[in-house]
């Protein structure tokens, strides 16, 4: 009987550990995905087209939504934003209604010696209360494209196919598998 007891003061100490360290952590903070290099991240910063800064190639409203965009933060670095959810999309679609401005986002950066990345999660203008979460591609994919959802939209998009078809998976030609008869 008292291997029993101590198993359910084990199981009661672990499940008040857990209570007490979720109650902690800030609700809705920046979700880890164990990436080598990742570090949460929550700063303000403005939205910018990333040609526009690099190269001075400035077209109106940073691009309507066909250019990449980033984040310059308060001490001037750039980062290239990116999604971190498995839709395989970038963070146009969400930065875009801020072009020029700043916001507040929170999300992941990834250090590598070869780039420094921002996963962005979740975004709000500064001194506002809600976040909104980074969701905006697969809303606008799902409306352009007539479908109920945007999972794996990778497989079944016209444009991404194309690419896929002329440059291969990797973006290699030269190490495309032969086609199949």
């Amino acid at each position: 009987m008292g291997d029993v007891r101590m198993r359910w003061l084990r199981s009661l100490a672990l499940a008040l550990a857990l209570i007490c360290v979720t109650a902690a952590a800030p609700a809705g903070a920046a979700q880890k995905w164990g990436i080598d290099g990742e570090m949460v991240a929550q700063f303000e910063a403005t939205v910018v087209d990333l040609l526009c800064e690099l190269r001075g190639d400035c077209p109106a409203a940073c691009g309507g939504g066909s250019r990449q965009l980033g984040l310059v933060r308060d001490d001037g670095t750039l980062l290239l934003a990116v999604k971190s959810n498995t839709l395989f999309a970038g963070a146009t679609m969400d930065l875009l209604p801020y072009c020029g401005q700043r916001v507040e986002v929170d999300g992941l950066i990834i250090s590598h010696p070869a780039m420094v990345i921002y996963m962005l999660q979740r975004l709000r203008k500064p001194g506002a209360t809600d976040w909104v979460r980074a969701t905006a591609f697969a809303e606008d994919w799902k409306q352009r494209n007539g479908a109920e959802d945007a999972k794996r939209w990778f497989r079944r998009d016209d444009k991404a196919n194309e690419v896929i078809r002329t440059f291969g998976k990797v973006g290699r030609p030269d190490i495309m598998p032969p086609p199949a008869d």
